[in-house]
């Protein structure tokens, strides 16, 4: 009894002891000036019991840490969210563009009203540049390659994204259209060459349509190599449904559009295509008709990395090329945040090694499209796949210039 006795009292002496001794810690310490603190009862009580003392010693930063740090440079997330980090520019407006001339331009398209399935497109851009913010200009060289796009002849910038209305598609596209003209008109900043080139961050793949209209402008007729697990070469009528006009120009139709304007050569080639058609026969007659030859999803199976390459380079020969990228040519293991994902797709790894082998190519343009962040990963699969096939198509254009 005696030892039970003794066990509490000790208990006691140490776990009552420290409220009282924390207490009067508190308050020697703590003090605030009367007329910082707020009049009431409770501010009062608060007043009485934490006090600041009048001269609290000072700690110095055992790093030697000055005053004189550099809080401008040396982070990649810090201010806005740009791709790859670059310097940001409103290439839209002309009096901010004037000076300030650049040779490859990043632009936005956020707009997803185009689409079949599900929306959410409009968010791509920002998603992308989010999956890029590891990537910066003085940390960018290639493993494969040894070189950084980023320290070469071109200058490049993110022009933020073009302010497109969502209630109406004809006038948000009539927004891109000017958009993609006035971006791609202004002089480049190597004097060597006419017109810098855009790449475009979707937005739903009907924005392609305007970068085609901008990209025939300045270049003249182009081969399309299409990424992607759909043909998209849809006549209205059939993905449209013959509603109206407005309803018939959309995510699948635009290369038919496209056709249609005379801005697309018959040298053009679809590449990872898996999705079903809505005619047995009809489709494909029409694709063949739009200008496209097709590279199915399963024959990389057959004839490897290496055989796609060859079959695309044989197709579009040395005509100028614009590159779109639909993400949804991945399988949704590797990039699920897609509108109308096909399951049965290529890797990233398959697709970045494709895109590198297209080294040699003229390319006028490019994009990466139909990015719904809403659907990704908590570790973002499909922004940070999105984000290294820009990088790619960085790369192809500033290995291969293009005069007219």
């Amino acid at each position: 009894m005696k030892l039970n006795t003794m066990y509490f009292w000790n208990l006691f002496l140490i776990f009552g002891a420290l409220p009282v001794e924390a207490q009067e810690s508190q308050r020697r310490i703590f003090t605030p000036e009367q007329k910082l603190v707020p009049q009431g009862i409770h501010n009062a009580i608060c007043i009485e019991r934490f006090k600041f003392p009048e001269n609290l010693p000072r700690t110095k930063s055992s790093l030697g840490i000055n005053d004189n740090v550099d809080i401008i440079t040396g982070s990649q997330f810090n201010g806005l969210a740009t791709y790859a980090n670059l310097p940001y520019l409103n290439c839209l407006s002309d009096n901010e563009a004037e000076g300030n001339a650049y040779d490859i331009a990043i632009l936005g398209a956020p707009f997803d009203t185009g689409v079949t399935a599900r929306p959410g497109a409009r968010y791509g851009p920002r998603g992308i540049r989010i999956g890029s913010e590891r990537i910066a200009p003085d940390f960018a060289w290639s493993v494969y390659t040894g070189r950084n796009p980023f320290k070469s002849w071109a200058t490049i910038v993110d022009c933020g994204d073009v302010p497109l209305t969502w209630l109406d598609n004809n006038v948000a596209l009539a927004q891109l259209n000017k958009a993609h003209t006035v971006v791609s008109g202004r002089k480049a900043a190597n004097e060597s060459f006419a017109h810098p080139r855009i790449i475009t961050l979707g937005g739903d793949h009907t924005t392609t349509l305007s970068a085609l209209r901008s990209t025939y402008k300045r270049w003249g007729e182009v081969s399309v190599i299409h990424f992607d697990s759909h043909i998209d070469t849809w006549d209205p009528k059939v993905l449209g449904g013959g509603i109206s006009d407005y309803a018939g120009l959309n995510h699948g139709t635009f290369l038919h559009i496209a056709h249609e304007e005379g801005l697309i050569r018959h040298t053009s080639v679809h590449a990872g295509i898996r999705a079903p058609l809505a005619r047995r026969k009809g489709d494909m007659r029409n694709d063949v008709r739009c200008g496209f030859s097709t590279i199915k999803a399963r024959d990389l199976d057959k004839v490897g990395v290496a055989g796609v390459i060859s079959q695309i380079k044989d197709r579009v020969g040395d005509s100028k090329v614009y590159i779109s990228v639909d993400i949804d040519v991945l399988d949704p293991a590797f990039a699920p945040a897609t509108g109308t994902p096909e399951v049965g797709g290529w890797t990233t790894r398959e697709l970045l090694t494709i895109l590198d082998g297209l080294n040699g190519f003229n390319i006028v343009g490019a994009d990466v499209v139909e990015v719904s962040p809403i659907y990704d990963t908590t570790g973002q699969t499909t922004a940070l796949a999105a984000a290294e096939v820009v990088l790619s198509l960085i790369q192809l254009m500033v290995e291969n210039p293009v005069k007219l």
